[in-house]
């Protein structure tokens, strides 16, 4: 059980200390995430940078990505049964929402550039995964070093599923509780985090990088 992300924030980085010196860029996944990688980019010096990526949803279940859509790429999963149509309209509709959010979150920031960097994508906690791994396969476009993902909790079978991508070279995740049902479960305070808090902390950031 963590307090806040804040305790969870600080949890994540004593177990990443291995990343100070090294370049590094530390990519949270807004909201919840920002918190936490604020904290360990913090305590590593590295930039804090937002993951701004939209998953494209199964058409027979929006939480199943079959893709995802940032403003500089988009992945769809060779895999998926899903006819074209379906993707580009899907797509056109995500488009809109990045843009909005890219718009929302980069008004006084602009992104980092990720080659040849270590990206570490932090998160408040992993349900199924389909967020982070569609994340991933957009990140690894901007040829990184290597990525991390950082999480306080995810259940065992998400663990195993990150570990086994091959586009993630580290998994560091302090709870894998068998009985998971929700990420809030295991925060004693999870209140939600707003878009302008989210976009304050960003901004902050950016500001103790200039000085």
């Amino acid at each position: 059980m963590f307090r806040n992300r804040e305790d969870a924030g600080e949890q994540l980085a004593a177990v990443l200390d291995g990343f100070n010196g090294k370049e590094t860029v530390v990519l949270a996944i807004p909201r919840g995430g920002l918190p936490l990688g604020a904290i360990i980019a913090s305590s590593l010096k590295a930039p804090l940078d937002v993951a701004i990526t939209k998953k494209i949803g199964h058409p027979n279940n929006k939480e199943y990505a079959i893709g995802a859509l940032s403003m500089e790429g988009t992945f769809i999963n060779p895999n998926v049964d899903v006819s074209p149509e379906y993707i580009e309209k899907e797509s056109q509709k995500v488009r809109k929402q990045v843009e909005e959010r890219y718009r929302q979150y980069y008004g006084k920031t602009k992104p980092h550039d990720l080659k040849d960097k270590w990206v570490i994508i932090v998160d408040d906690g992993i349900a199924t995964g389909s967020t982070v791994l569609a994340t991933v396969s957009l990140v690894a476009q901007s040829r990184p070093k290597g990525i991390v993902v950082a999480v306080p909790v995810a259940p065992p079978q998400t663990l195993e599923r990150l570990q086994q991508e091959p586009g993630i070279d580290r998994v560091v995740c302090l709870q894998t509780p068998w009985n998971f049902m929700g990420v809030g479960q295991f925060y004693e305070d999870f209140e939600p985090v707003s878009d302008r808090e989210a976009i304050t902390i960003l901004e902050d950031a950016s500001l103790n990088d200039l000085s």
